[in-house]
């Protein structure tokens, strides 16, 4: 017992391990929330119609759920490792790529790489940090959720930031494989590949025929559909109601800024509890908050409903991580239930952005799409109550499976 106390101990003082959580997660949501303030740009450069923007956003989103799936067993094909750096390297291709794309289409295709290197990325990562930082799941998770967000803004304000000092849009969007190229170089020289830890391939199969794997994919999925579609939607309605590029774009950092302090600050309260129940419930109904917010009076304080929106999204993401890992010991099992969580929580996701796209098309108003999101944060709310963690292992019930 003492020895492996020490171990866990010398585990979560690596502090090169937790620079490479920081390194890695910082890039994984630029790619998605970089087009968002410059889209009209975009659209008069490429032709896009506003169902093609969407499509930055589906695309990756689409691939990223269907490439959690496979994750797993890619993971114990090729290793941690390897799998790792690989996806690190594509993602940064697919932003490299956005410097010399020709028009809407090739952009597409960059977008599909970058989701390509994400849905590995992050599929196998919850498990790596419940294996170096086994009783720091939470807080450890928190630091993740938190630097995904603020890449998120740094990806908002980089982009009309460098245009307003005179590059290109697609100039712009290449930047961003800078810190890619970072983190695969950091990757390269911390991580290890221990063969004997691979997940076992078949895990997926037994875990995908349990309903608490849906239940957790259902509420991921809802909450997500809601960040997909602010991220690409937010911008823009505010530029329809009169803000310029830049006050647009300060909203989603503001969003992101918010969900980064919220992922670290609510993964800290629940820390002290394994019942996560309270908070999922607390950003949910923040998000239902920021979507009245967004419907009733948008312009009584956008600041504020990006804000409230940010608390909610981000402090959801990183209790539902933490919340899948709770629910099964073993790291390569956790994080394979993580994987699928996001797998499937992803595809759903992946329609957000799209579906009020296709509001704005019926109905020339951004409304409809902000009270569909009101309807699914109370949904999801709803489902939250169901994860009574006295009754995780009933729930994961994987023996009688094998």
């Amino acid at each position: 017992m003492n020895q492996q106390v020490c171990k866990e101990l010398r585990n979560e003082l690596q502090l090169p391990l937790l620079i490479l959580v920081i390194f890695v997660a910082v890039n994984l949501r630029p790619f998605l929330t970089s087009p968002g303030p410059i889209i009209e740009t975009i659209r008069a450069s490429t032709g896009l119609t506003y169902t093609g923007t969407a499509l930055l956003t589906l695309i990756p989103t689409v691939v990223m759920g269907l490439g959690a799936f496979l994750s797993p067993t890619i993971q114990a094909w090729v290793g941690t490792r390897r799998g790792l750096l690989g996806a690190l390297l594509i993602l940064t291709a697919g932003s490299l790529l956005r410097l010399i794309v020709p028009g809407g289409n090739t952009l597409l295709l960059t977008a599909l790489l970058c989701g390509i290197g994400v849905a590995f990325i992050q599929s196998a990562f919850p498990g790596v940090i419940k294996e170096h930082f086994p009783t720091r799941v939470a807080i450890i998770t928190g630091v993740y959720s938190a630097t995904i967000m603020i890449g998120g803004a740094f990806g908002a304000q980089i982009t009309p930031m460098l245009i307003s000092h005179g590059y290109g849009w697609r100039e712009a969007l290449a930047w961003l494989a800078l810190p890619g190229v970072i983190a695969v170089l950091f990757a390269y020289h911390t991580l290890e590949d221990h063969p004997s830890e691979r997940p076992d391939a078949s895990i997926t199969r037994k875990l995908i025929r349990l309903p608490r794997t849906w239940l957790l994919i259902l509420t991921f999925g809802l909450v997500n559909a809601g960040y997909s579609s602010t991220v690409t939607w937010l911008a823009p309605f505010y530029q329809h109601l009169g803000l310029n590029v830049a006050e647009s774009a300060n909203l989603v950092s503001v969003m992101a800024i918010c969900q980064a302090l919220s992922a670290v600050g609510i993964s800290y309260l629940a820390s002290f509890s394994k019942d996560r129940r309270l908070f999922l419930c607390i950003t949910a109904v923040l998000q239902i908050l920021s979507y009245l917010g967004l419907i009733l009076a948008p312009l009584a304080s956008p600041v504020s409903w990006a804000a409230i929106c940010g608390v909610g999204l981000g402090g959801s993401f990183a209790i539902s991580l933490v919340t899948a890992l709770d629910h099964l010991p073993s790291p390569q099992q956790a994080g394979a239930l993580t994987a699928l969580m996001q797998g499937g929580g992803f595809l759903i996701a992946a329609l957000g952005p799209l579906a009020v796209a296709t509001l704005l098309n019926w109905s020339g108003s951004y409304q409809p799409g902000w009270i569909m999101h009101l309807c699914l944060a109370l949904i999801a709310l709803i489902l939250y109550l169901k994860l009574d963690p006295t009754r995780y292992h009933l729930a994961m019930r994987l023996r009688g499976r094998e």
